[in-house]
């Protein structure tokens, strides 16, 4: 048995995806041109490389203790003591960012999905009508939810369309899929229900290379067109019906990030070539290039309709606008790479989280932050504003800031004091994804745990519970408030209904 160098920089590339470490895995996988081999991700198992590692260090351990003669005399000294401590197995633990049996990792794409801010007092009384009494979760069995298959690899990315019951997922198999979700309770039984996805296949110009992963997508303001996009450094515009629309081809490294502005006339991307660009959906032409970043750009998010904010792994964030070629303001003072930047639903407070175990709240009125919010114990992955306060559909409710971390929590914040109004913590792996309801009551969250969770935003309650087969990637609420969808490492894609 042999090892090429291609397989052995795929095996390094997918065991950096599988551990969390994803911009470490795309700039890798540019660099190692991992894109031009041949090799089949769908066939490789999850944790490859840690498992051959591993009967490596089996076997050396065998040599160097078998004597000639095939005795066994044993050693007096371990081989190798990663852990510190020879009494631990060797199995799993490498990378702290690594999930525990799935081999699951980071999430492939920041925050592509399509946030409606429609307010659903329809669902909202369902949910508490349902919701179990004195403080105990319901828990949602495989009856009870319509699990979606059809994906060969991971799914990375899911958002629904904010004006019907199309859900978009993106995978590691080099397609997108559009799903036509039924109405009514889900469950097993709808299964059948559902229609053939439309697959957006994703390949080179001259259609002989698949483009790898999928990593990020984003529905227009009105569920027209989908954009994704892909591990190929291209952009791509389909109609709600699968048909390809537009290619757009200027960045020249893999799309870590991709928004509509509200009015649907601009695509915005940012990408490890360190840029972000403002596409015009319409042509498919550049409209403007901004480079003011000095490593990838992680995050994309539009304060309005012509200005937005990035951020890097270079530890900055810039705000910027269409038409004008220096930034607004450059924000400065995390330690680490700035994972997720989004702004608050008026466009008054952007939030940033960090590999710094920090997430910070920040104004255009000022250069230094307004909060420093510093109690996660870990990296923070993403961050998400709830869907209320002054700009939203809901005035009237308390605008919130939801953290979620590598230290397997959640935290609730009060933008206005700065406070932790709720810590979520029954969750036990890194938590990848979080999601507010559309009238802002309630948070979906997903983890490696394979746990699927719904809390009350009121007092962090646990309201329920579904437990898959695979590490979550992505969680997200349809417009109506009464679904929540969840993309797993197992390659398949669930959706519950929060009535039942």
């Amino acid at each position: 048995m042999s090892l090429t160098s291609d397989e052995l920089n795929f095996l390094v590339y997918r065991y950096l995806h599988e551990s969390g470490f994803r911009h470490s895995a795309f700039t890798f996988g540019a660099e190692s041109l991992v894109a031009k081999s041949n090799i089949s991700g769908s066939k490789v198992p999850p944790g490859q490389l840690v498992n051959f590692v591993q009967k490596g260090m089996m076997y050396a351990e065998l040599e160097r203790t078998v004597a000639d003669d095939g005795e066994c005399p044993g050693s007096t000294e371990p081989l190798s003591d990663l852990s510190g401590d020879s009494k631990k197995s060797g199995g799993g633990g490498v990378g702290e960012k690594r999930s525990r049996d799935d081999g699951a990792g980071g999430s492939s794409s920041k925050e592509g999905g399509s946030s409606s801010r429609k307010s659903s007092a329809a669902a909202a009384d369902a949910m508490d009508t349902d919701a179990p009494a004195n403080g105990a979760e319901s828990t949602l069995s495989e009856e009870q939810v319509t699990t979606l298959s059809g994906h060969t690899s991971e799914v990375f990315i899911c958002a629904w369309s904010p004006t019907t019951l199309q859900l978009a997922s993106g995978s590691g198999d080099s397609t997108a899929r559009i799903w036509q979700v039924p109405e009514g309770p889900c469950g097993r039984s709808q299964v059948g229900q559902v229609p053939d996805p439309v697959v957006l296949q994703h390949v080179s110009a001259d259609n002989k290379e698949k483009s790898k992963d999928v990593t990020t997508l984003d529905w227009n303001h009105d569920g027209s067109q989908l954009a994704t996009g892909s591990y190929d450094g291209q952009a791509r515009i389909w109609t709600a019906s699968g048909q390809l629309a537009n290619t757009l081809t200027k960045h020249k490294g893999p799309i870590f990030s991709l928004k509509w502005n509200s009015t649907g006339q601009y695509l915005l991307s940012g990408s490890v070539d360190k840029t972000a660009i403002i596409w015009d959906a319409a042509t498919g032409g550049v409209r403007q290039q901004f480079a003011f970043h000095k490593d990838p750009t992680l995050d994309v998010d539009w304060r309005d309709a012509d200005s937005f904010a990035s951020c890097s792994t270079d530890r900055m964030i810039y705000v910027c606008k269409l038409g004008v070629s220096s930034y607004l303001k450059c924000f400065t003072g995390h330690k680490d790479e700035v994972n997720a930047i989004k702004w608050d639903p008026s466009g008054t407070l952007l939030a940033s989280c960090s590999d710094d175990h920090t997430a910070k709240v920040w104004s255009m009125k000022q250069d230094t932050c307004l909060h420093d919010l510093r109690e996660h114990k870990k990296e923070i992955y993403t961050i998400k504003w709830s869907p209320t306060g002054a700009g939203s559909s809901n005035p009237g409710a308390p605008l919130r800031l939801a953290s979620a971390s590598f230290d397997s929590t959640i935290r609730l914040w009060d933008p206005e004091t700065g406070k932790c109004c709720h810590v979520l913590d029954k969750h036990s792996d890194p938590v990848y994804s979080v999601a507010f309801s559309p009238n802002g009551q309630y948070l979906a969250s997903g983890s490696f745990d394979h746990c699927l969770h719904i809390w009350s935003v009121k007092d962090g309650s646990l309201i329920k519970t579904y437990t898959g087969q695979g590490g979550i990637f992505e969680v997200c609420w349809n417009a109506a408030g009464t679904k929540v969808a969840a993309c797993f490492s197992d390659n398949t894609v669930s959706v519950i209904d929060v009535r039942v």
